[in-house]
C-alpha cells in the first residue's frame, strides 16, 4: 500500500511539473508615448499583424501592403521609403547591399 501511495505521489508530481507553462507575453514593460499613439492609430479598432526588424542603421516594418524602411539619423528613425508588395526578407536583402 505504501508503494502505491508513493508511486501515485511521484506520478502526480511529474504530471504537474510537466504541465505546459502559461504563455509569457512579448510586450515590453514600458512603451514610449509616441509609440503607443502609433500602435493605437495603426490598429484603429481592428486586428493588426506586422513584423519588424532592425538591421544596421535601418528599421524595417512589414505590413500587408509592403515594407516601410526607416533610417536612424542619430536620435530617431525617419521613414526613408515604402516598398509596396515587398516582404520583410526581400526589403532587408535589397538594403543589405547598401
Amino acid at each position: 500500500m505504501l508503494k502505491r501511495t508513493l508511486l501515485a505521489v511521484v506520478v502526480v508530481t511529474l504530471l504537474v511539473a510537466a504541465a505546459p507553462k502559461p504563455p509569457v507575453g512579448t510586450a515590453p514593460a514600458t512603451i514610449a508615448h509616441p509609440m503607443a499613439m502609433f500602435l493605437a492609430k495603426m490598429s484603429n479598432a481592428k486586428k493588426v499583424t506586422f513584423s519588424a526588424r532592425a538591421v544596421g542603421k535601418r528599421f524595417f516594418l512589414e505590413e500587408k501592403s509592403g515594407v516601410s524602411v526607416y533610417l536612424f539619423n542619430g536620435s530617431d528613425y525617419r521613414r526613408e521609403a515604402f516598398l509596396k508588395g515587398v516582404t520583410l526578407a526581400q526589403a532587408i536583402k535589397r538594403y543589405d547591399k547598401r
